[in-house]
């Protein structure tokens, strides 16, 4: 998770100025969807392996793979291969938060779940420290791409040590009960929905036929398969599980966005330094492990759907902080901060929904919880961001300023920020 924690952190900050030498600006969503829409692919992948034989071997898959994307995004040449790299890095990461969830529902009594996730949060507080802001200088005074390149190299041999640690004979894995998807069925719709969420965010980033064409293609594969990775009733947000993995993913969604755009305002709109959005994401990073300790350690006694709503109100705050940072004039800090505010939502109703979807979960098919958490997490980061993107380009092309657009974009949010807060009852524990 350390490992993780530092390429992604370091990473993330550094796109804004990647697309932008790469002439690839309008295809910012396809750059930052990839991610998402292959972590679809690889939550699943990784879900279904961690059921069959444990949660080890998708994890060491994950990691050899995270080092490989790498070096295919720090060598692009185009948009389009950094695309590409972004899209295996999400496969890849995809498999390994799958993986480390399953390893903590299948290791851990319930009592002790919340205090190990807030460890796991834990593990980004050094990554979040210096990767941003050590990212922010480097792609300054060098380039981008050396950002890429030299977290490969840094993370190979770590990445290595821990895969020979993982590769001790694991117990025998329990039979997968029969609840659930199967595993083939599970990924070929896991496949469909990623390649329809790649076809949405290419779809979005523009409004002539060829455009719109990839975005009812991709919506059409999202409506088809979607559903057949999550469990009944999520839709409509059933009591239990349902409703857990659907309000991750409102949350997730509006969380994204912010992180995706805040910076690409700043960096496009103000010129600000990269050094700057990288210190934002250090502060994000921080609040979100703070936050994360604090429910785990000074709210644990308060029920877990009572913290959603907490968190929800917090990143309902940060879009109207984000909304005001796009009036021109104001301070750079303002739109900024709203990354840190976002951040102390999420780590407060983030961690608490993955407690409860795995306290909902049958016994045994924690995997599949998990699988189902990044599978919603996922789909909303993508359906969010997909129709903010649309709002931006459609504001753009009516003639309106960046910053109009941007605070229709922004505002946009508050709408899944309501539904979260409504819906959280649904997703609570039977003893609350």
């Amino acid at each position: 998770m350390f490992l993780t924690g530092l390429a992604a952190l370091a990473v993330v900050p550094t796109l804004p100025t990647a697309v932008r030498d790469l002439d690839g600006v309008s295809l910012f969503p396809l750059v930052a969807g990839c991610f998402v829409a292959a972590s679809l692919l690889g939550g699943v992948l990784g879900g279904n392996w961690a059921d069959r034989a444990g949660a080890r071997r998708p994890l060491v898959a994950g990691m050899l793979l995270a080092v490989l994307t790498l070096l295919v995004s720090g060598a692009s040449t185009s948009i389009w291969q950094l695309a590409a790299g972004r899209f295996l890095d999400g496969l890849a990461g995809g498999m390994v938060a799958v993986a480390v969830n399953a390893a903590i529902g299948q290791a851990y009594p319930g009592h002790l779940r919340a205090r190990m996730l807030a460890l796991m949060s834990a593990c980004w507080v050094v990554p979040s420290l210096v990767g941003p802001p050590l990212a922010g200088l480097v792609a300054a005074w060098w380039s981008w791409r050396v950002v890429f390149l030299g977290l490969a190299a840094v993370t190979a041999l770590p990445a290595l040590a821990v895969m020979a640690a993982l590769r001790r004979p694991p117990g025998a894995a329990a039979p997968a009960p029969a609840e659930g998807p199967a595993a083939r069925p599970a990924l070929l719709a896991a496949t469909a929905v990623s390649l329809g969420a790649a076809f949405g965010q290419y779809g979005v980033s523009g409004w002539d036929s060829r455009h719109l064409l990839f975005a009812a293609g991709g919506g059409a594969l999202l409506a088809v398969f979607a559903s057949r990775l999550l469990p009944s009733g999520t839709w409509r947000a059933a009591h239990g599980l349902p409703a857990s993995v659907l309000l991750r993913g409102l949350g997730s969604g509006v969380f994204f966005t912010l992180e995706a755009y805040v910076p690409l305002l700043l960096i496009t709109t103000r010129d600000t330094p990269p050094v700057v959005t990288g210190l934002a994401f250090t502060g994000a990073a921080l609040a979100w492990s703070g936050s994360s300790w604090m429910q785990a350690r000074l709210l644990e006694r308060v029920p877990r759907h009572r913290l959603v709503v907490a968190g929800t109100v917090l990143q309902a705050g940060a879009v109207v902080l984000a909304i005001v940072g796009t009036i021109p004039g104001t301070p750079v800090c303002i739109a900024a901060s709203a990354m840190v505010v976002a951040a102390l939502g999420m780590g407060m109703s983030a961690p608490s929904l993955t407690e409860l979807s795995l306290g909902h979960a049958p016994a045994g098919r924690e995997g599949y919880a998990g699988s189902a958490i990044q599978t919603t997490q996922n789909l909303g980061q993508i359906t969010v961001l997909g129709l903010s993107a649309a709002v931006l380009n459609g504001f753009l092309g009516a003639g309106a300023t960046e910053e109009a657009a941007y605070g229709a974009a922004f505002g946009l949010l508050l709408v899944p920020c309501a539904l979260t807060a409504l819906l959280a009852g649904r997703a609570r524990s039977v003893t609350s």
